[in-house]
C-alpha cells in the first residue's frame, strides 16, 4: 500500500513539473513578444508659406522639385525616388538615371507619374508653387521657396528643415556654418572695396539686371558688393536692359549668369553676346573682371548646400 502511495504521489509530481514547464515556455514567449516595442512612426509637423505638412520622420519614397533640396539630400546621403529629369544640372547629372523616376519637368509636372510613387514627402519650390493643392493632394508637400529679400534666412531655413525631417540637424548645422565663414570673409573684403558691381542674365542675346534683394541679389546683400545701380527693380526675372545700359552704368565687376548653358545643351555661350564693342569700353572688360559664373549652380539650383560653397567660390573670383 505504501508502494502503490509511493509511486502514485511521484507520478503527480512528474506531470505537475511537467506542466509547470510548458506553462512557463508559453508565458515566456508571449513575454518576448510583449518586450517586443511597436515600431510608431515619428511624425513632424512643417509649417511653410502655403500651410503645414505632416510628415513622418525620415521618409523613404522622396519626390523633389527644387534642385537646391535635390542638392542638399545628395550631399547628405539622402536617398530619392524620383525628380523631373528634364533639366538636372550636370554636377547632379546621376540622378538622370533609371535609377530615379522621371517625373516630368520643373513646371509640368507628371501628376501620375508622382502618384505612382506613393511618396512620403513631396519638396516643391517657387516654380510649383501655383500647383502646390495637386501635390498636396498626393502626400505631404513641404515648400521651400526663397525670399530673395531675406536670402541667408531662407536658406537657413530650408536647411534646417531638411534636417529636422531626416534627423540631420548637426550635419546641416555644421555645413550652416561653414558657409557663413566664407561668407564673412568675402563680405569684408567686398565691402571695403570702392568698386561697383553689376549682375546680368543672359538669355538668347538679351539682357537683364539684378540688383539688391532681387533672384540674384545675395551678391550685394549678403557677400557685400555695392551695386551700380542701386534703383534696378527686385525681381525674380530681373529688369530688361540694353548694352547702352551696362556702359552707361560702367560696373568694375560685371558678374553674368548665362540662361541658356542651363537649359540648352549647344547653346552659344553668352560670351559672345556679353563682350560686345560697347561692353568692352567698361572698366569690367578693361580690368579682367567679367566673371561667368554656373547656370546650373544660379540659376538651377541655388540654395542647396553644395551650390552654395560653389557660388560663394565663384564670386570670390572677382578678387
Amino acid at each position: 500500500m505504501k508502494k502503490w502511495l509511493f509511486f502514485m504521489m511521484a507520478g503527480l509530481l512528474a506531470f505537475t513539473l511537467s506542466a509547470c514547464g510548458a506553462s512557463n515556455e508559453s508565458s515566456g514567449s508571449k513575454g518576448e513578444e510583449k518586450k517586443e516595442p511597436d515600431k510608431k512612426e515619428e511624425t513632424i509637423t512643417i509649417e511653410h508659406e502655403y500651410g503645414e505638412a505632416k510628415v513622418n520622420k525620415n521618409p523613404e519614397n522622396v519626390v523633389v522639385f527644387d534642385f537646391g533640396i535635390l542638392d542638399t539630400l545628395d550631399k547628405l546621403g539622402i536617398k530619392v525616388a524620383g525628380l523631373p529629369q528634364a533639366t538636372v544640372p550636370a554636377y547632379l547629372d546621376k540622378y538622370s538615371g533609371k535609377d530615379y523616376k522621371n517625373l516630368g519637368s520643373l513646371k509640368e509636372p507628371d501628376f501620375e507619374a508622382i502618384d505612382s510613387l506613393k511618396p512620403d514627402v513631396i519638396f516643391i519650390s517657387g516654380r510649383q508653387a501655383d500647383l502646390y493643392d495637386q501635390f498636396a493632394e498626393i502626400a505631404p508637400t513641404v515648400y521651400v521657396g526663397f525670399d530673395y529679400g531675406n536670402y541667408m534666412d531662407s536658406f537657413k531655413k530650408n536647411m534646417e528643415t531638411v534636417g529636422k525631417i531626416f534627423d540631420k540637424e548637426t550635419e546641416v548645422q555644421a555645413e550652416i556654418e561653414d558657409i557663413e565663414k566664407q561668407i564673412t570673409a568675402i563680405n569684408e573684403k567686398a565691402t571695403s572695396m570702392d568698386q561697383k558691381a553689376l549682375v546680368v542674365l543672359a538669355n538668347e542675346g538679351k539682357v537683364s539686371a539684378y540688383g539688391p534683394s532681387s533672384r540674384f541679389g545675395l551678391i550685394h546683400d549678403v557677400l557685400g558688393f555695392k551695386p551700380a545701380d542701386e534703383k534696378i527693380e527686385a525681381s525674380t526675372h530681373g529688369q530688361g536692359i540694353s548694352f547702352e545700359y551696362i556702359l552707361e552704368k560702367n560696373p568694375d565687376i560685371l558678374f553674368v549668369i548665362d540662361r541658356n548653358a542651363a537649359l540648352e545643351e549647344d547653346a552659344t555661350p553668352a560670351k559672345e553676346t556679353v563682350e560686345n564693342d560697347l561692353v568692352k569700353k567698361t572698366n569690367a572688360f578693361k580690368n579682367e573682371k567679367i566673371i561667368y559664373l554656373d547656370a546650373d549652380y544660379w540659376y538651377l539650383s541655388g540654395g542647396g548646400l553644395q551650390s552654395m560653397e560653389e557660388m560663394i567660390g565663384e564670386v570670390e573670383k572677382a578678387f
